[in-house]
């Protein structure tokens, strides 16, 4: 339900693999796959290429479709409106899982369908429509999903996808500590730049450890341990964001193995003109350190930044970027 860069690439592995796969979208991406089909690739050098012909596409849920599971994958302030869609069609007690970046979705998606079972999930990587129809994945890292007896049959098909799924017993946790790697999302969006070459500037990623630390100190007041989701523990993310380039490079190796052609999806919403997901990344800090008494000004003004970038189409230079972060 969703079927943008990360629904298309998802379900479009899961239908190589054997799986029936009913893709939902809008016709921006639809009109493509009808034409073309759908073209997957990643990294590590994957392809394949679905005929259009055999591809279930959709513009509304079907009547009368009973899935055995939902993957929820649209943005993040279209998830009301989908869950609603989903409520409105699917039998009672139709498991969902929210694919969706930010902490709230899941909640917001139960609170729209309370029939339905909706659990949390994340996807740790990048995934960019290099052409209308063709996905890539640029970077790594396995999914997640609340623990629960209902989908653990479920990772089997994803594993023989191609598609590590693991499941946790806390994953509120775990999309905390994705949505502290995803304070760099504006930064990329703000920069112009592909992700790997905004990861190796070091003024950029002085701005992503300003907005990381600020979201650190409102966690910690909100008594929340986010989850480690990299080698790196939460806590040295802004330091090791700071350090010059050429140490940076050695130590978040792993980290960098991302293609030249990985780029956030919130630098493809920009591009494109669509709605970005900065109020469920910058938003949600700031309303967690709000709840908790305290102010996260960094994260607020990158929430500015990003709903004037229309206006002016500015490419940021990290120098400028972090003045605009720190003024009073």
């Amino acid at each position: 339900m969703g079927a943008g860069a990360i629904g298309c690439y998802l379900g479009g592995r899961l239908q190589v693999a054997g799986a029936s796969v009913h893709f939902v979208g809008r016709p921006r991406v639809l009109h493509p796959l009808r034409a073309h089909g759908l073209g997957l690739s990643d990294l590590d050098g994957w392809q394949r290429h679905l005929a259009a012909a055999d591809l279930s596409l959709h513009e509304q849920v079907p009547r009368h479709l009973a899935p055995a599971l939902v993957l929820l994958t649209v943005k993040s302030g279209a998830t009301a409106q989908a869950a609603a869609e989903l409520a409105a069609h699917l039998p009672t007690g139709t498991p969902v899982i929210s694919m969706q970046n930010g902490v709230s979705n899941a909640r917001i998606a139960q609170e729209q369908a309370p029939a339905l079972r909706v659990w949390p999930g994340m996807v740790p990587y990048n995934v960019a429509e290099l052409a209308p129809g063709r996905f890539h994945r640029g970077t790594a890292g396995a999914l997640a999903a609340q623990d629960d007896a209902t989908l653990r049959g479920w990772p089997a098909l994803f594993h023989a996808a191609g598609l590590d799924l693991r499941l946790h017993g806390d994953m509120r946790a775990v999309q905390w500590g994705k949505l502290l790697l995803n304070l760099n999302n504006p930064v990329n969006a703000l920069s112009g730049l592909p992700l790997k070459r905004q990861l190796l500037d070091r003024e950029l990623r002085r701005c992503t450890a300003a907005l990381i630390e600020e979201a650190l100190a409102a966690l910690q007041a909100a008594g929340i341990a986010p989850a480690r989701v990299t080698p790196v523990p939460p806590a040295g993310l802004p330091g090791l964001m700071r350090l010059p380039t050429l140490l940076f490079r050695v130590l978040a190796a792993r980290s960098l193995r991302i293609d030249d052609q990985a780029r956030s999806s919130m630098a493809d919403d920009l591009a494109l003109g669509r709605l970005t997901e900065v109020d469920a990344l910058c938003g949600e800090v700031v309303d967690l350190a709000r709840s908790v008494g305290r102010e996260a000004p960094r994260n607020a003004r990158m929430v500015a930044l990003v709903k004037a970038w229309p206006a002016s189409h500015r490419a940021w230079a990290g120098s400028a970027l972090r003045q605009a972060l720190e003024a009073p």
